[in-house]
């Protein structure tokens, strides 16, 4: 279970960076409310998980730690994306 509460996390920190229009592609111009949306559904139910299954006093604990590496997972892959993706040629 502590498992699935870090992949919500880390996958609901990758919609909060796909809802910035930094972030975004074309594609996804129109969809930044759902995208922030899917965020807080995420992690909301990463917390349900962890406080269902660790109780408030050490799920709380759990849900900060996973909430932090989510955070740091996304934001190291932005930066690994931004200096490895293939640039346009002029």
């Amino acid at each position: 279970m502590h498992m699935i509460a870090l992949l919500c996390c880390v996958a609901s920190f990758a919609c909060l960076a796909l809802a910035m229009e930094r972030h975004q592609r074309p594609i996804l111009r129109g969809h930044t409310r759902s995208l922030r949306v899917a965020d807080w559904c995420g992690l909301l139910l990463a917390l349900v998980i962890a406080v269902a299954n660790e109780g408030w006093a050490m799920g709380l604990v759990r849900y900060s730690g996973d909430t932090s590496f989510g955070a740091g997972v996304v934001y190291l892959a932005l930066i690994a994306y931004e200096r490895f993706r293939p640039r346009p040629s002029n």
